[in-house]
């Protein structure tokens, strides 16, 4: 078990234990102390019924609130579970009357608004930078439930005679509405600072990237400047037998520190991943010893990952003009390769392009076009694709303004604005002859999008918004 589940479960069996706690005589001999009464017979009865019905309505409310905080793992509903009753135990109508004055009061009122005002800025403050969840929004819906509660539970609770009177149960009555006036600034403060600030568990991940410093190579590992040719291992799959054809081969000779295979559970053995830069300057592939997702080039070597056990290797895929790596395996970790920073994008399946402006992913059901902290600027549903035919291709401009969509299999070019997500054209270009849309190749130097035909690969310019094409000068 985990660290930060072992403090939320711990927090949680705390919580049930400190309100199953029975209202005894020491605890009732402190409040008459600190509220300045004498117990007497008279008084007694109305100070043991308030911090009975106290105990047995957080009871009530911690067996709702519980079962919810297991379930969602978020520890916000314990506190809201043990102070909802100091707030809402007084909400109703104004009561009639006069409306007594506490100096003591008044300072923790001033607290409340404190609180309170740090809450909205906290709140939103993660609203706009991490996204509006649904666990988020929910704690601003409670927050706001409880802000205008407590106005109204203070309004009530100050209704009735002043403390001065000389009644003896009159003046309890006082000390009492006091005393819960106190706790209800208090609870509010509680409430709102952790709806703002406390969020759900999230459940354990195997760490990814676990970097290192460049090192020296030892003898036994293979060195390149560029990599202008590799291929994989030839023989079948044999454990614990070293031979050259089970080992991948680079510029034609042995690569003995990457894994040729990896066994799957209950698969047949295939080959380890092996991918080449597009510059051919580098190469991604597992550590035949330790496991490890290595990237290397001339300069040495960097882990990407932690030892790995077969069923838990990515694939990888260099994208952004080979500064970029990905590792996909339910979800993806992104890593630059020149400032060796890293995103992830849990649930994604491929990364289709990366440039400096964003990324664009696809989800087992959706297209989304990203920031380079993942957080989503536009998505579009992801079609299904028959068997034998292409799938669609995505491009997002250099700037991050246009996103373009490839329909392979209908010949048509599709432009999207990432700031609104709006469509703002759908053109299907007509080539020369008989030819017909291959790829799409991105933006070109000059500006206009670049488009290759499938039987005479040439290359054109297109006008995104009316499909116009134009021959691109050699």
């Amino acid at each position: 078990m985990t660290t930060p589940l072992m403090i939320f479960w711990s927090a949680v069996v705390t919580t049930v234990l400190a309100a199953a706690v029975p209202v005894t005589s020491e605890r009732l001999t402190r409040f008459a102390t600190l509220a300045g009464l004498s117990v007497t017979t008279a008084n007694a009865r109305p100070i043991i019924d308030h911090f009975t019905g106290l105990r047995r309505w957080r009871l009530i409310t911690l067996a709702v609130a519980v079962p919810l905080a297991c379930l969602t793992g978020d520890p916000f509903y314990l506190v809201l579970g043990w102070c909802a009753v100091s707030v809402f135990r007084d909400v109703r109508l104004p009561a009639p009357g006069a409306r007594s004055h506490d100096d003591d009061t008044d300072v923790y009122r001033k607290a409340w608004l404190l609180g309170l005002g740090c809450s909205v800025v906290a709140c939103g403050y993660l609203l706009i930078d991490k996204g509006a969840t649904p666990a988020r929004l929910t704690h601003a819906a409670i927050m706001i439930i409880v802000a205008v509660a407590v106005p109204l539970a203070a309004r009530n609770l100050a209704a009735g005679p002043a403390s001065e009177v000389s009644d003896d149960t009159a003046r309890t009555g006082s000390a009492i509405r006091r005393w819960s006036a106190r706790t209800l600034y208090l609870a509010g403060i509680a409430i709102v600072l952790s709806g703002a600030l406390l969020t759900p568990g999230q459940p354990p991940r195997r760490d990814l990237p676990e970097y290192s410093m460049p090192v020296s190579f030892p003898r036994y590992t293979a060195e390149f400047t560029t990599v202008d040719e590799y291929k994989g291992p030839t023989c079948p799959w044999v454990d614990e037998v070293d031979d050259p054809c089970r080992s991948w081969l680079v510029n034609g000779e042995p690569f003995p520190q990457a894994a040729p295979y990896v066994i799957g559970k209950g698969g047949a053995p295939r080959r380890a991943p092996f991918v080449r830069s597009p510059d051919k300057k580098a190469v991604v592939y597992l550590d035949r010893n330790d496991r490890r997702m290595v990237y290397q080039d001339a300069d040495g070597i960097r882990h990407l990952t932690g030892g790995l056990a077969d069923g838990e290797v990515p694939t990888p895929t260099f994208t952004g003009q080979n500064r970029y790596v990905a590792l996909t395996r339910d979800g993806t970790r992104i890593t630059d390769t020149r400032t060796w920073t890293t995103v992830s994008i849990p649930g994604t399946r491929k990364v289709h392009d990366l440039n400096e402006s964003g990324i664009v992913a696809t989800t087992a059901s959706r297209v989304l076009v990203l920031d380079h902290r993942g957080r989503t600027r536009m998505d579009l549903p992801l079609r299904k694709i028959e068997d034998d035919a292409r799938e669609d291709t995505y491009h997002l401009r250099p700037d991050g303004k246009r996103f373009v969509v490839i329909r392979s299999s209908e010949g048509s070019v599709e432009t999207f604005a990432p700031e609104t997500g709006r469509r703002l054209s759908g053109v299907t270009p007509t080539f020369p002859g008989d030819d017909f849309l291959d790829i799409g190749l991105g933006w070109s130097e000059k500006g206009p999008f670049l488009v290759r035909g499938y039987q005479s690969e040439r290359v054109y310019y297109l006008e995104l918004a009316t499909g116009k094409l134009w021959r691109r000068d050699r």
